[in-house]
């Protein structure tokens, strides 16, 4: 979709739970406030209350906010000081993304038990094909019901149903669903729907385009629409103003595909104040491994690749990789990795970001896994997976960033190993 915009919610009885959802195969369900929402759901105190996820540092930015938070303005990538400024009052939290995997699979196992038709787009939405599932089920409006109810009563959060023709539609009309809602777009009054629309509704269009578009004097999905083609074709390119001619007039051929899988899984931090520590930067990427591990394990990916990101106060911004002999998900293995590139670098300078990354992913449960010459079978991954159940748990906080990497290695008898 284009730039972060607010859509009006629901008035209007063409567009809502109990319209006509003939010909509407394609769902889009999109959690409300998932982060914000998972963190209430662990600290039931927090209910009510204003809510911001993200980084908590001055360079920090929001990733999730609660609607409590929202009502004060805030919203996802608005930077954190920002956030603070507009609402004082709220509780900001870090992001654990071991809690957010296992949430967001408990969801996806909910959407895949209605139809095998489901494309994940992020942690908290995906799209579903629910055609072959009305026999069982019923028709899309009465599956979309199904969905939220079984949401709500498993995982106590709350999501927002988009039921429409196609995958664009079907995301608009979740958007404007929006909390915990449920918007039907028959399939005979999509233009009706998308035409009163401000063009930032439409996928691809940024700020610089509709500033483009303005300057035409189209304002609206609708001018957009009957605007000529030619025209398009000079503010914006040909092949972006025949995407958005097509999506004006509410086509978009693009089918549920559950194959889709992640390409990469990755974790960075930018520091309050450079840094040029070295025993600070071991520290960090090592954490940043530990995230990258626990986020592969969740998944069940392994990476063969593995990379690190490393951003000067400059702002010039290098990355490495190396592609290891046998793919991995395990913490250590990857930060040996990236320390080992690092330390190539020899940047010299004041550090501003660092990240790691793992790429070239495949299921875990199809990669053979191949013992190092020497190396005991139980070892840094049987220590990481206990964490794991720990922090599903009892939190990630309890066991404390790189805590498996800086206490002792359970291969050996050896003394700790320190950052």
């Amino acid at each position: 979709m284009g730039r972060s915009q607010s859509l009006p919610r629901g008035g209007d009885p063409r567009f809502g739970p109990d319209a006509d959802d003939t010909g509407c195969p394609i769902l889009h369900v999109d959690m409300d406030a998932f982060y914000a929402s998972v963190e209430v759901r662990h600290r039931p105190e927090l209910r009510g209350r204003a809510v911001v996820v993200g980084g908590v540092g001055p360079r920090g930015v929001v990733s999730s906010a609660s609607y409590e938070a929202r009502r004060y303005g805030v919203r996802s990538a608005m930077p954190t000081m920002r956030a603070r400024a507009l609402c004082p009052h709220a509780v900001f939290l870090p992001p654990d993304f071991t809690r957010y995997t296992a949430a967001s699979r408990a969801v996806m196992q909910i959407f895949r038990d209605v139809t095998p038709l489901v494309e994940p787009l992020s942690l908290d939405e995906a799209f579903l094909d629910v055609a072959g599932a009305r026999r069982l089920f019923g028709g899309p409006a009465a599956i979309a019901r199904r969905i939220r109810e079984r949401v709500a009563a498993e995982s106590g959060l709350t999501c927002s149903v988009g039921v429409a023709p196609s995958k664009f539609v079907a995301k608009l009309g979740s958007t404007r669903a929006k909390p915990d809602g449920l918007l039907v777009v028959p399939a005979t009054r999509v233009l009706d729907f998308l035409h009163p629309l401000p063009v930032a509704a439409l996928w691809g269009v940024g700020e610089r385009a509709e500033q483009a578009l303005r300057r035409l004097g189209l304002r609206t999905v609708g001018d957009l629409a009957e605007a000529p083609v030619g025209m398009l074709h000079t503010a914006l390119g040909e092949a972006a103003a025949s995407h958005l001619h097509e999506l004006a007039w509410g086509r978009d051929p693009r089918r549920v595909s559950p194959e889709q899988v992640e390409k990469s899984i990755g974790a960075e931090v930018t520091f309050d104040v450079d840094v040029d520590d070295p025993t600070e930067i071991r520290r960090t990427l090592l954490a940043l491994a530990e995230k990258v591990g626990a986020r592969l394990r969740g998944a069940g990916q392994v990476g063969r690749t593995v990379s690190v990101k490393v951003r000067m106060a400059d702002f010039r911004t290098v990355t490495r990789s190396r592609t290891l002999d046998v793919p991995t998900d395990v913490a250590r293995e990857m930060f040996d990795t990236v320390w080992s590139l690092y330390t190539a670098l020899q940047p010299g300078e004041r550090i501003r970001l660092l990240g790691v990354r793992a790429e070239s992913l495949s299921a875990a449960d199809e990669t053979p896994r191949q013992l190092t010459l020497g190396a005991p079978e139980r070892g840094w991954r049987e220590a990481e997976v206990a964490a794991d159940a720990a922090a599903a748990r009892f939190g990630r906080s309890v066991i404390g960033p790189a805590s498996l990497l800086t206490g002792r290695d359970p291969r050996r008898n050896e003394n700790p190993t320190r950052p």
